[in-house]
């Protein structure tokens, strides 16, 4: 099978497309034939050997995928060959064939393209796992989303304002924020322009947000802070910008909160609420609630480029990479 496959250790540029053999399912595991995946900023950093898990070589990356099941292994219920599926994967997405635990993968929603869904796990699950579970916001709150127009920030807009929430979306340039403003956000802030906390109390009447959904980091994350109002909650989704230090008395006055949310540790510790989160996710896309933003769809040959859109900030929403003509 073809597949962008790492060596060793290194940039993205050192991927090479080669021909590997197909991996083989084993207890509790399917096969996929991956017609789609998406390039995502985790693919970058597990290439360099920073990620918080290390496959051993050759691997490829890619941390979901869309296709249909082409085995089943033992010990798997729920799924026959040829179901259309997406799936969070380990790894492996940007190839032909890959290995995806059947507790981890889905069904298809009815009229979902191979495309959307090839970019719904990573962005869609862990933005609702953050603000549903961590987050715990409630219809009527407002939501403030950071890095909003990249692709686990405008998947938060979208549920936030699918569970009724007041959406403020920051972005760091006008237009960022006019594909923002198009898939729903209420009001948008460019914070490379303006203080993010000036703005978000103005549009609050100083009463501040909610809930923070942070996949920045950085000095923003002290804005972001203080923009909360009473009991407040920020959710840390991650550092491209930096990782930033919390002094517990900032916590304190308000009665505010600061919190990590992982995709891996409520796949590990809570798949129930994985369940759950999909459940939901599945009603408010067939509601037409959830409409993903994909800026550029891309062959496996241009997958290294597909990754350095993401690594350049050149994208808005989503790459898709087809891997298989039909996608």
């Amino acid at each position: 099978m073809r597949a962008l496959v790492c060596r060793a250790w290194g940039e993205i540029d050192s991927l090479e497309l080669a021909d590997v053999p197909a991996p083989k399912p084993g207890p509790g595991e399917l096969l996929l034939d991956i017609v789609a995946t998406s390039a995502n900023f985790a693919d970058s950093i597990m290439v360099k050997g920073q990620y918080q898990t290390k496959p051993a070589f050759p691997f490829s990356p890619g941390l979901e995928g869309a296709g249909r099941v082409a085995a089943v292994g033992p010990e798997v219920d729920g799924f026959k060959v040829g179901d259309r599926v997406m799936a969070i994967l380990a790894h492996g997405g940007f190839a032909e064939q890959a290995i995806a635990k059947a507790a981890e993968t889905y069904h298809l929603f009815p009229g979902m393209s191979f495309a959307h869904a090839a970019v719904f796990p990573v962005a869609y699950i862990s933005a609702h796992v953050a603000i549903r579970w961590q987050g715990r916001l409630e219809a009527g709150e407002t939501l403030l989303v950071l890095g909003a127009a990249g692709g686990s920030g405008l998947a938060a807009v979208e549920i936030g304002k699918a569970m009724a929430a007041r959406v403020i979306a920051g972005a760091s340039s006008d237009e960022r924020l006019q594909a923002v403003k198009r898939h729903g956000a209420d009001e948008v802030v460019n914070y490379a322009r303006d203080n993010l906390t000036e703005q978000v109390m103005r549009l609050t009447a100083d009463k501040g947000c909610d809930v923070c959904f942070d996949p920045v980091g950085g000095k923003l994350f002290d804005q972001a802070l203080s923009a909360l109002g009473w009991g407040g909650r920020v959710v840390l989704f991650g550092f491209v910008g930096g990782v930033p230090q919390i002094p517990a008395n900032r916590l304190l006055v308000k009665h505010r909160s600061a919190m990590g949310s992982s995709l891996r540790y409520f796949r590990w510790h809570r798949p129930d609420l994985l369940r759950r989160s999909m459940e939901e996710l599945a009603a408010h896309y067939r509601a037409g609630k959830l409409r993903p933003l994909i800026s550029h769809r891309l062959p496996l040959e241009q997958g290294v480029e597909a990754l350095r859109l993401l690594t350049r900030r050149q994208a808005f929403g989503k790459v898709v990479v087809d891997v298989r003509p039909e996608a």
